[in-house]
């Protein structure tokens, strides 16, 4: 697939083939002295290394109150889901459940297509603190398998606060039949939140290849939630397909419809800001 413009696309096949090309550690395909003897990516790149290093204090504290934050919220509105659940609405509320997922699975994707292939790690405020981990990933693909609970999955219950705090809200301040006749809307709302609280933690496992628990390994293979090899097609440089990570449903569909690179070739035709630039710097750094 073209970096820019409505090139032609590779078929899942080829671009696996590749990605197990370029994994293979018995590969001795270096064009010189140097790619022999340094990593290509990894956590000895000097641009992997520089990055983590950006990881801060406070940084550190936002992702632990946002987690216990969001955590907390999850837990009282389940209550509150509980106690105004009915039986009679089960079909239905599976329905819109569903409506949920997807809809966490496309915004995973717009996220993680923007964090990409735009912006820069000088950015202020974002680039250290949001921009940083997604160029880190792309170099050091192993890096989320060593980030604890609270780094993996902080910023995302971050982005599930607002919308808690909303359903808290109402529960706490509607009458029953009021309740009754949202229930659909907070069904949804709830299980947006808790798959878009758990992508970065499905992120990690689809990257962690050792001691996952059954029940993980099973939801990949049943494809219910993001498997190790559909994400490895994203992990083929220059990581421009397959940005969604949440169960990844939506990635053939979008991939199709050409939907990224028509948007990156629009941007790019109209502001001149070429996709992924920052990303390919850090890529490129070397000792």
């Amino acid at each position: 697939m073209e970096s820019s413009g409505l090139g032609p696309m590779k078929t899942e096949d080829q671009i696996l083939q590749h990605s197990m090309l370029e994994d293979d550690p018995n590969d001795n395909s270096a064009t010189n002295e140097e790619e022999k003897t340094k990593p290509r990516w990894g956590p000895y790149h000097k641009g992997a290394k520089e990055l983590a290093s950006l990881y801060s204090q406070g940084k550190r504290m936002q992702e632990t109150v946002c987690s216990y934050i969001g955590i907390t919220l999850m837990v009282v509105n389940l209550y509150f889901m509980g106690v105004h659940f009915q039986l009679a609405k089960i079909t239905t509320i599976f329905l819109v459940a569903i409506a949920g997922i997807v809809t966490a699975d496309f915004s995973s994707g717009f996220v993680h297509w923007m964090a990409d292939t735009w912006g820069s790690v000088e950015l202020p405020i974002l680039g250290k603190n949001f921009i940083r981990p997604f160029r880190e990933h792309h170099i050091d693909p192993t890096a989320i398998t060593r980030h604890d609970f609270i780094e993996t999955n902080g910023d995302n219950f971050m982005l599930t606060i607002p919308g808690l705090t909303y359903m808290t809200w109402n529960f706490c301040t509607q009458t029953n039949e009021q309740i009754q006749g949202n229930y659909y809307w907070f069904s949804y709302l709830y299980l947006l939140a808790i798959f878009v609280s758990l992508t970065n933690q499905i992120h990690k496992w689809s990257h962690t290849y050792f001691g996952l628990p059954r029940w993980v390994t099973i939801l990949q293979d049943l494809h219910i939630i993001l498997p190790k090899r559909h994400h490895r097609i994203h992990h083929v440089a220059p990581h421009e397909t397959y940005f969604c990570i949440t169960t990844g449903w939506l990635n053939f569909p979008l991939e199709k419809l050409k939907f990224w690179i028509t948007l990156e070739y629009l941007i790019e035709l109209f502001s001149g800001c070429r996709p992924r630039a920052d990303d390919f710097k850090w890529a490129q750094k070397r000792e």
